[in-house]
């Protein structure tokens, strides 16, 4: 039997926790936060698997969005489908092709925010604040500690704790696998010794969508990395207020500010420290363009900061065959789908595969999505491959 999710995301996170989604699954990166001999390394791609309390406490959330571009015949197919036995190189190269960010325009646009909260602080963070999340702010860092117990639902907290552990589980387990000691020659030992980043900023998209697992998935390797000083950066909601479930899932990994800002202007703040965000020394966490825009420029400056990565448009090739269950496939599809409209996935059908039910429920459970709009949008440039074996889906990867 083939079910299985490959995920060539550089976004390290999916929003299997917001209250959007129907997934029991999650792929993400194991972040860097150790720090082998002054170098950060990359460590490795995990797969955990999260609480099913979330279908039945967050996803009855919204069901009555109705969803832009999705027609009302449930069976119509969704994905455009070809298949491998009737296309040649060129085709499988151009099917092959990923969704690329084209940064040149976007870099003239972060530049100067960039430049404005290095030279400003605080008082440009909260213009830029105002200006893109349309909240005035009188401050914009808070410390986690002196902050009161977030209000939710006793499920919700349920499924945040069962998530907690399963990451903390997967990521101390390999802690202890960094440490290296080898004598290469009679009486000469090199050692690789690991130590924690001692401070990191975490990005948290909120713009567009309320994203808790990226808290969770962030802070709980800075956690067991034992960073000394952990900061959240999160836009704030409409009253100013931080978002309860992520300052739940920030209290339970031990993060030790948040900033309440997102965009450039939040990486900035990070990167260069103000008055009252710490400066950092490593940023990790997705965002949208701007938000990598900035990372990318700012590795490269006076604020010596590293990054984890530059995020693209999120991806995910899922394969299956018969015996995979359409609703399993269509959530996994649409787990991705839903970050943006830029976003691309792919359905790799090994053998005699269902897709016509797989299309009834990319249909279903999209119009049931808050994001189900975008999530249209990003379907309508994916495509599935119908493939007679495993030996083709090898040479399409």
């Amino acid at each position: 039997m083939v079910s299985m999710v490959l995920s060539f995301s550089t976004l390290s996170v999916s929003p299997y926790l917001s209250p959007s989604l129907v997934p029991a699954h999650y792929s993400g990166e194991l972040l860097p936060f150790l720090s082998f001999g002054g170098h950060s390394v990359f460590l490795q791609r995990l797969n955990t698997i999260y609480s099913p309390y979330l279908r039945s406490s967050l996803v009855q959330q919204s069901r009555t969005t109705a969803m832009a571009g999705v027609g009302t015949d449930l069976a119509a197919p969704v994905l455009k489908t070809y298949k491998f036995s009737e296309l040649g190189d060129l085709e499988l190269n151009k099917l092959k092709a990923r969704p690329r960010i084209d940064f040149s325009s976007i870099f003239n646009t972060v530049e100067p925010i960039i430049e404005d909260v290095h030279k400003r602080g605080d008082a440009a963070v909260i213009e830029y604040t105002a200006l893109y999340d349309g909240v005035v702010l009188d401050t914009i860092v808070e410390r986690v500690a002196d902050l009161p117990d977030p209000k939710l639902k006793p499920e919700v907290e349920t499924a945040f704790d069962v998530a907690y552990d399963n990451i903390y589980a997967f990521h101390a387990a390999q802690k202890d696998t960094q440490q290296v000691q080898v004598e290469n020659m009679p009486g000469v030992k090199c050692r690789r010794v690991s130590r924690g980043i001692n401070t990191v900023g975490l990005y948290v998209p909120g713009g567009t969508a309320v994203l808790p697992s990226t808290a969770l998935m962030l802070a709980v390797p800075a956690q067991i990395a034992n960073c000394k000083t952990v900061v959240i950066a999160t836009p704030p909601r409409c009253d100013g207020s931080i978002c309860p479930e992520v300052l739940y899932c920030a209290r339970k990994a031990g993060v030790t500010y948040i900033l309440k800002a997102g965009g450039a202007q939040a990486i900035a703040a990070m990167a260069w420290g103000t008055e009252s965000c710490p400066k950092v020394d490593k940023i990790l966490g997705p965002g949208n363009q701007y938000v990598t825009a900035a990372k990318m420029l700012l590795q490269n400056s006076e604020a010596m900061i590293s990054i984890d990565m530059p995020a693209g448009p999120s991806e995910v090739l899922v394969i299956a065959d018969k015996h995979a269950s359409p609703i399993h496939v269509a959530a996994d599809l649409l787990s991705q789908a839903e970050h943006g409209p830029d976003s691309q996935v792919v359905l790799v059908a090994v053998g005699h595969v269902d897709l016509e039910q797989i299309g009834f429920e990319l249909r279903k459970q999209c119009r049931e999505l808050p994001r189900g709009d975008i999530a249209a949008k990003a379907l309508s440039h994916s495509y599935a491959l119908v493939v007679s074996d495993m030996a083709e889906v090898y040479f399409f990867l």
